[in-house]
């Protein structure tokens, strides 16, 4: 029975048909592959033979045997060699064939054993219309995205396991936990402190973080920027890489000339240099170089365009309407921060961080986002976040820096006033007949301190003098106009804090264990000064932030089980990867090996180099002589390589 089934491709046999090597090869199909051969050695031996009776004399032919010795051994020899070669013929093609049906066959098999690609997608298309009605652009790019997800998901795991692994090395809760080392930059403020409700078992936690302009991947504008901002903003962009890529071809050729490559602040100042060469600041002239990207004509007509146009003025044919109507279709406007909202609402989906209330002020750029609805704490649970995330530019900052200094003089004001209060009760109350304090030790003590002690020594009193220490803070130090144009106010508020901390104890110290209604009244009202400056230090201060988006987060988390905690640092750690590129610092960001520190001796010849007359001139000691050329250098067989002036890319657009 083993007999009768078939032989596989890697049989080596010389006349079973599906073996390798084969003289009945499977090819043939039936054919008579002896019967074929002798025919065609029976040809070939005939038209040899009949060449020869044609070409020899009748003499010499009678002196052979024609018919007899001449025709078998040319049978013969036909017959071997045409058996070699068909032989060798047959055996490399069914040894070529069989390494293709041996591929073929493993390729089959990988796609049965391939559960989730039973078929590769672009034989599928193939056999469907073929490459030329088929794009399979989509499907790469949702086969990446699949691929990406799945790395994400990945990723989260993983960043779940190690905020766990440090959290339980740790045995805290602490700054460190929420945002790693690449992104710590990015926090103005955070804050962890014991509920007012649950000291013991509950954590209240603030952090706030500042992405710059400069550090977000797609740049945000507000909704009431012009048409003429957002163009001139991507003209600018252009400029800047046009500057860019001229800089880079600069370094390229100085290291050709064999001279010194640039330092960090010479690069700066040759962008600087090259800025007139794509633009200046006459803005009436036509022909001036800030229009080359876009006429004046053509800016001229949407000065002062927003993002809306009232429908009475409102004409589809105009030029105005149309120049918005591409940068309304390019989402030039909106891109930014639309890209925040859904990568920080996508985050907390996928992050079992889910949320029941959701405000998108789309024209203010803030968005609002609590996991429960209610505002109440003494509803909510003790697991519960809060978030608002918002884009200030310059102008906010300047209206909220100053809504924060007004506030703040107002909490002085009343801190002072029921300072006042609390320490007109205290002297009041005092006992006119015993000591209370040191003041009335020092007032019975006055008169005698006066004439034993200051008459001798001519010093003043102590009561005669001007104090300017409070016995509260130590003297602040002066400001300097860096330090006026950002307050602080950290001297302010630790002062206001201990003037209240003062005051009840002043109260506890007339009352003692009574409680009279005038007690009750003054305790509530410290009380609750010191709860609203407590709310109003646990915000931002204006001073503190630079324009850009910030995000504010309220946490609320049990000590133990800390889960809000975990989540949502992981969700902050993958916000800030999608939205922000991180802070570069320029002398790193464009570090790169330098070619002038290419080793050229690194073949280890031994060839004997001539000496040159001097070493080459530096880039800053070119500038200084003033000529710029590169100087002979005496070596023998040295070509003068400098390349020819470049167009800039500038004049490169004129000519188009």
């Amino acid at each position: 029975m083993a007999s009768d089934l078939p032989k596989s491709p890697n049989v080596f046999h010389p006349t079973r048909p599906s073996a390798v090597g084969s003289r009945n090869s499977l090819a043939q199909e039936g054919r008579a592959q002896n019967e074929e051969f002798q025919r065609l050695v029976e040809e070939e031996t005939e038209k040899v033979l009949k060449e020869i009776q044609i070409k020899l004399p009748q003499e010499a032919l009678d002196e052979l045997d024609v018919m007899g010795g001449i025709k078998q051994k040319l049978y013969n020899y036909f017959n071997q060699n045409y058996q070699n070669m068909f032989n060798r013929f047959i055996t490399t093609s069914e040894d070529e064939m069989v390494k293709k049906v041996r591929n073929f066959v493993d390729k089959e098999e990988s796609k049965v054993l391939a559960r989730y690609t039973p078929k590769e997608i672009a034989e599928m298309l193939d056999q469907i219309g073929g490459a030329d009605k088929f794009n399979t652009g989509e499907i790469e790019k949702s086969i990446v995205n699949i691929y990406g997800h799945l790395q994400g998901h990945i990723q989260r795991g993983l960043n779940d396991l190690e905020n766990d692994t440090n959290s339980l090395l740790r045995q805290k809760a602490d700054v460190g936990a929420f945002i790693r080392g690449e992104n710590a930059y990015s926090i103005v403020k955070c804050s962890f402190k014991d509920n007012s409700d649950k000291p013991k078992t509950v954590t209240d936690v603030k952090l706030s973080v500042n992405i710059l302009d400069s550090e977000l991947i797609s740049p945000i504008f507000h909704y009431q920027a012009t048409v003429e901002y957002l163009i001139k903003d991507q003209i600018s962009r252009t400029i800047m890489d046009l500057i860019d890529r001229e800089i880079e071809r600069f370094k390229a050729q100085l290291v050709d000339d064999g001279k010194e490559e640039l330092s960090d602040g010479e690069v700066m100042f040759e962008k600087m240099k090259r800025v007139p060469n794509y633009t200046d600041d006459d803005k009436d002239d036509e022909k001036s170089r800030r229009y080359t990207f876009l006429a004046k004509t053509l800016i001229d007509k949407i000065e002062g365009l927003r993002a809306e146009i009232d429908h009475k003025d409102f004409d589809p044919l105009n030029i105005r309407e149309n120049m918005k109507a591409i940068i309304d279709m390019e989402n030039i406007r909106n891109r930014g921060f639309n890209t925040a909202i859904n990568s920080i609402t996508s985050i907390l989906d996928t992050s079992k961080m889910g949320y029941q209330y959701i405000e998108n002020l789309k024209n203010a750029r803030e968005m609002i986002l609590r996991e429960y609805e209610d505002i109440d704490p003494n509803e909510l649970p003790d697991e519960r976040y809060t978030m608002k995330l918002k884009y200030f530019d310059q102008a906010q900052l300047l209206e909220d820096r100053a809504s924060y200094d007004k506030q703040m003089e107002e909490c002085k004001k009343e801190i002072e006033h029921a300072w006042d209060v609390v320490e007109m009760v205290y002297q009041t109350n005092k006992s006119f007949f015993r000591v209370n304090d040191f003041e009335d030790i020092a007032k019975k003590m006055k008169n005698k301190i006066k004439r034993r002690i200051k008459a001798v020594t001519g010093d003043p009193l102590y009561e005669d003098m001007k104090k300017t220490w409070n016995e509260i803070m130590y003297i602040k130090a002066g400001e300097t106009d860096v330090e006026k144009l950002n307050q602080t106010y950290l001297y302010e508020k630790t002062l206001l804090k201990k003037m209240l901390r003062r005051s009840l104890e002043k109260i506890q110290q007339i009352y003692g264990f009574r409680n009279p209604k005038m007690r009750v009244i003054m305790e509530e009202r410290v009380n609750f000064l010191i709860k609203e400056f407590d709310e109003f230090d646990y915000l931002i201060n204006p001073y503190h932030i630079q324009p850009g988006l910030i995000l504010d987060m309220d946490i609320t988390s049990i000590k133990r089980k800390k889960f809000t905690l975990m989540g949502m640092a992981n969700v902050l750690n993958e916000f800030l990867h999608g939205i922000s590129k991180g802070f570069q610092d320029a002398a790193f960001a464009s570090f790169k090996r330098r070619r002038s520190t290419l080793r050229e001796d690194i073949s280890q010849t031994f060839a004997v180099e001539e000496p040159t007359a001097e070493g080459p001139m530096s880039y800053s000691e070119s500038l200084m002589s003033g000529d710029a050329a590169p100087k002979s250098s005496g070596v023998k067989g040295k070509a003068d390589v400098t390349p020819r002036k470049k167009k800039s890319d500038l004049e490169g657009l004129k000519e188009l």
